[in-house]
């Protein structure tokens, strides 16, 4: 796999998140900092000196939302890929996980009531090696199912009810 880099925008993003995330973008800040103030004296503490310092660090900050928000996404998907490899490979694991991330909330926050309900179950037995995998749970206990179901329809009234109250 070739990690070669021809986008410049890309270059240049990895290059300044890797130096604004280091100790000498740190402290390259503070001294920015400490330059300024100390030339207050100078300058008496005028409307100018203070609209430095301010239009500095909107701009950077504007800019850095941006750049952050750029690293954030490619760690991200990376780590999804990780774990959608990890998934794939695991003989045990439920391969309808895989790309979970396209699901709405609401989706999400279903399967988060089933995990949930998972991990309870799973603590009442004995062997820890026992898989529970959404498909083998579904094989191995078949009365789940109504269970579940009966949950979600729980949760969709709560939340119809949260809805009518607002």
């Amino acid at each position: 796999m070739s990690h070669k880099n021809n986008n410049l925008f890309e270059k240049f993003s990895d290059w300044a998140t890797k130096f604004t995330g280091s100790s000498y973008a740190f402290i390259g800040a503070v001294l920015v900092v400490v330059v300024w103030a100390a030339s207050g004296p100078v300058f008496d503490y005028s409307e100018t000196w203070q609209l430095v310092i301010n239009t500095g660090t909107t701009i950077i900050t504007f800019l850095m939302v941006f750049l952050i928000q750029k690293a954030q996404n490619k760690d991200s998907k990376a780590i999804q890929i990780k774990l959608n490899e990890l998934i794939a490979a695991h003989e045990k694991a439920s391969n309808r996980i895989v790309d979970i991330e396209d699901l709405t909330e609401n989706e999400l926050d279903q399967l988060h009531c089933y995990y949930e309900e998972l991990a309870k179950f799973a603590k009442k037995d004995a062997d820890i090696h026992t898989s529970h995998s959404i498909d083998a749970a579904h094989r191995n206990q078949d009365y789940k199912y109504e269970f579940f179901k009966h949950k979600h329809e729980e949760w969709l009234q709560k939340q119809q009810e949260k809805k009518e109250s607002l």
